[in-house]
């Protein structure tokens, strides 16, 4: 597995504004150390056990991003550390992220999960959750959280039609929340879509970051 061959194919194939986060969840330390020695610094994992113990054994340089659900009790093991949470799904957890941060002295960038795919995934706000959510206005008194923008995943499916319908709902959705919530606030800017099958394709319709892991690392080892 030559996965800095495999990084700089990735990389090869974004623009220079799309990021690339490399899924390094249920991969060992030597995996995230041979992206890490071919220029990756932007890694994500999935659950806070795993994590605490990469961050403490690997570079501290290293941008960590929470990329999967996260229940509200861990927050407090990860928040002096991390870069990013991707994957706010309830306003409940926002705001302990700010009380976590605000403990730690930091600001913690978030985006906010919206369930796109067809499949009956149990986590994301709907569209219509999240428009409350940011109608009610609470989420504004937290000055220790940012809203940097959306995250979503598109149907496990081999209809491109599909996939590239919900990446353009996402984006659209996006630039509903910017003009009506955050237009004056140039962090709200992070369209995260697309992983491993479907990255290009949510290049092509928006995406500002891609969450890359078996492309790169290979099949995960469990």
């Amino acid at each position: 597995m030559d996965i800095q061959k495999n990084l700089k194919e990735v990389l090869a194939q974004l623009p220079p504004n799309v990021r690339l986060v490399a899924v390094s969840k249920f991969h060992p330390n030597e995996a995230v150390e041979a992206a890490y020695a071919a220029g990756q610094r932007v890694f994500g994992e999935s659950r806070e056990q795993e994590l605490s113990l990469k961050q403490a054994a690997l570079p501290k340089d290293i941008e960590w991003h929470f990329i999967g659900h996260l229940q509200t009790n861990k927050v407090k093991y990860i928040a002096p550390y991390i870069a990013m949470i991707d994957a706010v799904d309830s306003y409940k957890l926002l705001a302990e992220i700010d009380r976590q941060a605000g403990k730690c002295g930091r600001v913690i960038p978030c985006l906010l999960e919206i369930h796109i795919a067809e499949e009956d995934t149990k986590y994301g706000f709907t569209f219509d959750s999240c428009r409350q959510m940011l109608e009610e206005g609470s989420w504004r008194e937290l000055k220790n959280v940012t809203v940097s923008g959306v995250m979503g995943m598109a149907t496990n499916t081999d209809s491109e039609d599909e996939i590239r319908r919900e990446f353009g709902r996402l984006r659209d959705f996006f630039n509903e929340l910017k003009e009506r919530f955050f237009s004056d606030c140039d962090t709200f800017r992070e369209i995260s879509m697309g992983m491993s099958h479907d990255y290009p394709l949510a290049v092509e319709e928006g995406s500002t970051m891609v969450r890359v892991g078996s492309k790169i690392f290979g099949e995960r080892v469990y």
